[in-house]
């Protein structure tokens, strides 16, 4: 079955709750597939952005994931020589490196298996608006 492409806009750095957006799309894939079991890849095609499965029930988490990160890679490092794109450029890939750019979900009888406060994050890394694509891939049983 071939993957789906899907596509997510950004308005700078932030963690964007994709849960809703995922279940679509994959919905899409469960009436094409000869299967209702098995794993779902998500895979984001940038350097600069990632995803995470995490809480989600309360916003407030998802702000402390956004200041953890920046604890972890700062604008200010003297390390940073990578500015091409700005002063976010370098720090956005560091993020990306610790976050990672794919997730990978078991599915069972058409449902994510996902906690119940858990929920799917684009992690958005970078100043400006971007539109990021993601590629969906499910390998049935």
């Amino acid at each position: 079955m071939k993957p789906i492409k899907l596509t997510i806009e950004t308005q700078g750095e932030r963690f964007y709750p994709i849960t809703s957006q995922i279940k679509k799309a994959f919905s899409e894939i469960l009436t094409k597939a000869g299967s209702s079991s098995g794993v779902l890849t998500i895979s984001c095609m940038h350097t600069s952005c990632g995803l995470t499965l995490n809480e989600s029930y309360d916003p407030s988490a998802a702000r402390d994931m956004e200041s953890f990160l920046k604890y972890l890679a700062p604008r200010d490092l003297e390390l940073i020589t990578h500015t091409t794109e700005g002063p976010d450029d370098s720090p956005s890939h560091l993020k990306t490196m610790l976050i990672n750019n794919s997730l990978q979900i078991i599915v069972d009888e058409g449902e994510l298996m996902i906690g119940t406060w858990q929920g799917i994050f684009l992690c958005e890394f970078r100043d400006r608006p971007h539109s990021r694509t993601l590629i969906l891939k499910f390998q049935a049983d």
